[in-house]
């Protein structure tokens, strides 16, 4: 893992590849009950799960929860990542522990036959390779963290010109707080971080004004979680060439 810092000051990571051997995982089922409790208080009843068949480092598990006439979109969640506590910096103990939600729109194409496309199967893709993610590298994922697909980067699929992610907090939610936070009886905390896909401009501009810049236009712009491939770019110049 190399560090630099961008125009913003903020760090920039770059992580080499992986060279330890596979390292068989099998699944918590009682860290399965738990977080499918916990979905099913603050999200809605799960319509289903996408086992994995032969999990690497921890076992991962994507709930999903069909839409409703409120929530007109799927909710999907990972179950597996908080298996293993990330490697936080000084003073971030509490945040040891994470799982990931993305929000696809009612419409998607969401079976076995059409996920062999990437422009369906991208975010699902992504929220096992972010799952993941910090138990490979020894590293942490936390809120207004960005992660780009590639370097430069790269759009998901055919379908999009989306070619990365950041993390925020939930907010098609209705308890956002309640569902952030999950307490376990052994005191330890799982957090429940929104992925958002976002443009190579809005990491450029992420990198040249700091995240707190990027997360304001995004929520003045109303994005959130619910994946929407129509929707626009919130920074019009591209800041930072790679």
């Amino acid at each position: 893992m190399n560090k630099e810092l961008a125009p913003s000051g903020e760090a920039i990571f770059r992580y080499e590849e992986r060279k330890e051997d596979f390292t068989l995982a099998s699944g918590n089922d009682e860290a399965i009950k738990v977080i499918s409790e916990h979905v099913e208080k603050y999200i809605g009843e799960i319509d289903g799960v996408y086992h994995e068949i032969i999990s690497d480092l921890v076992h991962l598990d994507i709930i999903i929860v069909k839409p409703t006439k409120g929530k007109n979109y799927y909710t999907l969640v990972t179950c597996g990542m908080s298996n293993l506590p990330m490697t936080v910096p000084e003073g971030a103990d509490n945040f040891r522990f994470a799982e990931l939600v993305i929000c696809l729109p009612s419409e998607w194409k969401m079976s076995d036959e059409a996920f062999k496309q990437d422009e369906n199967y991208w975010p699902i893709l992504w929220l096992k390779k972010l799952a993941r993610f910090p138990h490979e590298y020894q590293t942490w994922l936390y809120h207004a963290h960005t992660i780009p697909n590639g370097d430069p980067a790269q759009p998901f699929a055919p379908n999009t010109e989306f070619s990365g992610m950041i993390l925020s907090i939930p907010t098609t939610v209705d308890d956002a707080n309640g569902f952030f936070t999950l307490e376990l009886a052994n005191g330890n905390r799982i957090h429940f971080f929104s992925l958002i896909p976002i443009y190579t401009k809005e990491m450029d501009f992420k990198l040249k004004k700091g995240a707190d810049a990027l997360i304001e236009k995004l929520e003045q712009a109303g994005v959130n979680e619910i994946v929407d491939l129509k929707r626009k770019s919130v920074c019009k110049t591209s800041f930072w060439k790679f």
